[in-house]
């Protein structure tokens, strides 16, 4: 009974696209001799290609039935057949050309040929004997390209029934490598019995000499490294000496070995019956192709010791013995290892490495960026110059990183602590998946690509070839999904600074413990040097991954530590975090693998105890330093946003305070490395400073009363009472610095609650406000001395008393100190009102003379009698001549006289009263530029004691070692103590000057006596 016709969807599910011709072809394979369709179809789906499988298949039977119904009585080999011609056009075409060949494909192989089984193979096939061949010319050639070819075929057999290709790249990849080894030490066998003879020709030498002379083949790129392609090309370098015993001098040998050479590349590459099988590549020999294709050993070590480019060392990083004569192989390796080892401590040699990768990603067509599996972003070339980099700089002083290979180099690194091992095993993954798909792709035509092709109908077959995916959108999609991960690490890790830091240090700075360290550490900076070597100790003792990575780190931090103005205090800090963060997973590994945390870390530990401290506290902050937009301020509306949800949770106001509290110290701290690290202006640091602190004095008001954090309705607020609380001077203006206090007053208005029980409620809310913002780790202190009447008035006043006290009894410095005044926290009608009521004190239409007189007055007196006893007043930042508070009392005088009929001067902030008042023609543009230089650099010099010190402090030291510090904070260059103070008394000088002036008037000296 015949069977029924296959339909055309059975076709299509096992994967035939040509479907109109299959059931002819599947007649023909019967009508041959073959299996009919029912058998043939299961086996077919196997394969990457069934129509180009069952295509072949017709063609070999009909050139060669007998020899394939042979493979075909059996349903395994049947299979193996269909696997390779379904995968490699190029090995069905070998087989068309040689059938007799197909037997290699009876039996599977179990486990992979080694080294010398293939050499013996190709020696066989040319009859080679003591290293001379029996065939020559073309007759040598192409026995040997067959052999090569037949096992190339029961390779890719091997390849192909792996139930796990990615995993069985290396070995396929290493094979490769010793089959591309065996066919050139055959080629040479084939070259040593043409270039002899017992008459001296051109090209023709004595066999004697020509069996004295000692020709090394030294494997580079990928055949050296053991991870050769299908198709690639094998680079060599040819090394060549004579026979002592033997009387063959070097220059002998060396033209010997030449025409050894040439003809050994000529039987793997040129012309012939049976195609060439690959390039053999000699171009990165010394000088390219404008140098000696063969040069003796001394001749290359010379090259290298005084010629050599940076690229050169990293190519011999993969060299090693391929064909030859394996001893003099064994010398050349052994002689340059030491150059290689060292080459990457040249300068600027990291910077070379990674502007050449860029170079080979930019000198590709446009039109194949995006399909370049090699040399294309996220392609094999990225995984490979990361980690030869990373092999080239840490193997300076670390044997066990110089391997060959790009996975054991891989294995080794991770081991060593200097990559992730989560990032070691994504890197190998990926890298043998993309090798997969380069192996298929050659494999397909046996030609050397790296192409991904842009038809769907090739990348379905590229698909199923490597079993990655079942279609080319999900091959594409994975394809993708691996080059943007691929991208990202390499990016990560190949120009991270430590790179070039550790390629830069010198010998002696990479040994940790040794005797030369202490001087080493000294003469670097450290004042402590034992006492740095025992934090150096405590920190890589013992055998654990932590302790290995704090080897691979410290020798580069300590050269950055060295860089700052106190490495013994930032070393410290260093240990100290590293005991608080050394047991999780991400701290160590961001050291070493982000772009800049490590170098960003040394930087603010060994400039700021401030930093220093406070991270004790937060230690998980340091994260914040992998990426620059972490260190950015925060937003206003991102931090009561924050506060916000904390109130929400939170019923109790201690809880929530609590929480409040903790958020400062982390926002004061991002803004604190923002500031260490030179990320801000002083504008910016004092907006951030003020919103923080007025964030956190918003939201526990808010927690106090029960209100949101936007304050009370009027009409009903909860507590019986409207309640706000003002900023004054700095904070007012949104000028703060670190270690500034925030000077405030507080206002209510009585609401439900009348009398003596509204001023107790908001006396227990000012209470409660200094109690709930009290943190002895990072005080906020709430100065409530310039409210009326001073240290003698109440601490909180009616909006009615403070309307009638200014009314009746203000003095002219309160109506100057309300300039600054800003509602900061609590209801906003109460705040608006207060503020009209502050306007119409501060901004009043006429001023007296006398008030002038009086507002000079007190000014004087304030240098006088409140400048600190024994204080220079040349060096006091904020009471000094030509400080801050010179330019500020200036600016209030004319607030007081103008800003009635300037509005633009009715703001709190000091320097944008000075530049209304330029704008009004009020100060000319060079004095206010004078002033405004000296109270930002004032500003500056405050916050920077601060940060270097951890104290608050308004004068300027005269310490050496204190001024350098904070020199360095201001981002003076080493050595700047002295630069520092003098341009400060300069500019405060210039400053004081202008001040006198314009705020005193001109001096009038006494003119000559007359008669």
């Amino acid at each position: 009974m015949a069977r029924p016709q296959l339909t055309l969807t059975e076709l299509a599910r096992v994967g035939f696209v040509e479907l109109g011709v299959v059931r002819d072809r599947l007649a023909e394979v019967l009508s041959l001799g073959g299996p009919d369709g029912a058998e043939l179809l299961p086996l077919l789906g196997s394969t990457a290609s069934p129509d180009a499988a069952l295509g072949a298949l017709l063609a070999l039977l009909r050139q060669a039935p007998g020899e394939v119904r042979a493979l075909l009585e059996h349903p395994d080999a049947t299979l193996r057949l269909l696997r390779v011609i379904g995968a490699s056009s190029g090995l069905a075409d070998f087989f068309l050309r040689h059938p007799d060949e197909l037997g290699i494909l009876a039996e599977a192989r179990t486990s992979l040929p080694g080294l010398d089984e293939l050499s013996a193979d190709l020696l066989d096939s040319v009859g080679a004997r003591d290293g001379f061949a029996t065939l020559v010319e073309d007759a040598g050639w192409v026995a040997l390209r067959v052999r090569y070819r037949r096992r190339l075929a029961e390779l890719a057999a091997f390849d192909l029934e792996q139930e796990d290709p990615v995993a069985g790249v290396d070995g396929v990849a290493r094979t490769l490598a010793d089959l591309a080894a065996a066919a050139l030490e055959a080629s040479l066998a084939v070259a040593r019995s043409m270039c002899s003879g017992a008459v001296a020709a051109h090209g023709i030498f004595p066999v004697e000499q020509v069996r004295a002379t000692r020709l090394a083949v030294i494997g580079m790129g990928k055949a050296g490294a053991n991870e050769l392609n299908y198709v690639s090309d094998v680079d060599v370098i040819f090394v060549a000496e004579g026979d002592e015993a033997s009387d063959l001098d070097s220059a002998r040998a060396v033209d010997i070995a030449t025409r050894l050479a040439i003809l050994m590349m000529r039987g793997i590459n040129e012309f012939a019956v049976e195609p060439e099988l690959w390039e053999v590549d000699p171009n990165l020999r010394p000088e390219g192709k404008d140098g000696a294709l063969v040069r003796s050993l001394e001749s290359h070590l010379a090259y290298y010791d005084r010629w050599a480019k940076s690229w050169e060392f990293q190519a011999l990083l993969k060299a090693r013995p391929l064909a030859g004569d394996h001893d003099l192989g064994a010398r050349y390796v052994e002689a340059v290892g030491p150059k290689v080892w060292t080459s990457a401590s040249r300068e600027n040699f990291v910077e070379s490495v990674q502007r050449m990768r860029e170079r080979v990603t930019t000198n590709i067509p446009d039109d194949e960026v995006d399909v370049q599996l090699k040399l294309g972003p996220g392609g094999l070339r990225d995984i490979e110059f990361t980690v030869q980099l990373l092999q080239l700089v840490h193997g300076q002083a670390d044997p066990d990183v110089r391997q060959p290979g790009t996975l054991p180099a891989l294995v080794a690194l991770a081991e060593a602590g200097y990559v992730g091992r989560a990032e070691a095993a994504e890197f190998a993954q990926d890298y043998r998946m993309l090798r997969l798909m380069e192996h298929r792709l050659q494999l397909e035509k046996l030609r050397r690509t790296h192409l991904v092709p842009r038809d769907e109908a090739s990348l379905r077959i590229l698909a199923r070839a490597t079993g990655l995916a079942t279609s080319a959108s999900q091959l594409t999609a994975r394809w993708m999904d691996t080059k943007q991960r691929v991208r990202g690490l390499h990016e990560r890790l190949f120009y991270r600074p430590l790179l070039s830091a550790v390629a830069a240090l010198p010998a002696e700075g990479r040994a940790l413990t040794s005797a030369q360290a202490e001087a080493r550490l000294a003469a670097i900076g450290f004042r402590n040097p034992k006492g740095a070597l025992g934090h150096i100790a405590a920190l890589t003792g013992g055998v654990s991954r932590r302790a290995a990575i704090q080897r691979h780190l410290l020798p580069v931090m300590l050269q950055w530590f060295s860089e700052g103005a106190d490495p013994d205090y930032g070393l410290l800090a260093f240990r100290r975090l590293s005991d608080n963060l050394g047991s999780t997973y991400w701290f160590l590994r961001m050291l070493r693998d982000s772009s800049g945390a490590a170098q960003r870390l040394t930087h603010v530990l060994s400039a700021s105890r401030f930093v220093g401290e406070l991270l004790e506290k937060i230690p998980e902050a340091v994260a914040w330093l992998e990426h620059e937009d972490d260190l950015r301020p925060r937003p206003l509306a991102a931090l009561q946003e924050e506060a916000r949800a904390v109130l929400a949770r939170h019923e109790s106001p201690d809880a929530a305070a609590s929480i409040l509290r903790t958020a400062r110290r982390r926002e004061m701290l991002r803004l604190a490395f923002s500031s260490v690290l030179g990320k801000l202006t002083i504008e910016q640091l004092a907006a951030g400073l003020t919103n923080v602190n007025a964030t956190v004095i918003q939201s526990v008001l808010a927690a106090i009363r029960g209100t949101a954090l936007g304050g009370a309705d009027a009409a009903a607020p909860p507590d019986g009472i409207e309640f706000a609380v003002i900023g004054m001077g700095r904070f007012g203006g949104a000028e703060l610095g670190f270690g500034s206090d925030a000077d405030v007053m507080y206002v209510f208005r009585a609401g439900t609650l009348q009398g003596e029980a509204a001023h107790d409620r908001a006396r227990f809310i000012v209470l409660e406000i200094n109690r709930l913002t009290e943190d002895n780790r990072l005080p906020l202190d709430l100065d409530i001395g310039l409210r009326p009447e001073g240290k003698n008035g109440p601490v909180a006043r009616s909006l009615d008393s403070y309307e009638a006290y200014y009314r009746r009894w203000s003095l002219t410095w309160e109506a100057q100190a309300l300039l600054r005044g800003r509602g900061v926290a609590g209801d906003p009608a109460l705040l608006r009102d207060f503020e009209a009521v502050a306007d119409s004190v501060r901004y009043p239409v006429a001023i007296a003379e006398q008030e002038v007189r009086e507002v000079k007055r007190i000014k004087a007196r304030v240098e006088n009698e409140r400048l600190p006893q024994a204080a220079d007043p040349n060096r006091h930042l904020k009471l000094g001549r030509g400080s801050l508070s010179d330019v500020e009392w200036f600016v209030q005088l004319l607030q007081l006289q103008h800003a009635a009929a300037v509005p633009g001067l009715r703001t709190t902030s000091t320097l944008s009263a000075l530049q209304a008042a330029v704008d009004a023609d009020l100060v000319a543009e060079a004095d206010a530029a004078t002033l405004r230089a000296a109270w930002e650099f004032a500003s500056r010099a405050r916050s920077a004691i601060t940060l270097w010190t951890n104290r608050t402090s308004d004068v300027l030291p005269t310490d050496r070692v204190q001024l350098e510090g904070i020199a360095r904070m201001m981002e003076y260059p080493p050595g700047s103590a002295n630069a520092l103070e003098e341009e400060y008394l300069a500019v405060t000088r210039r400053a004081r000057a202008v001040f006198e002036r314009l705020f005193y008037g001109p001096v009038e000296r006494a003119g000559p006596a007359t008669g």
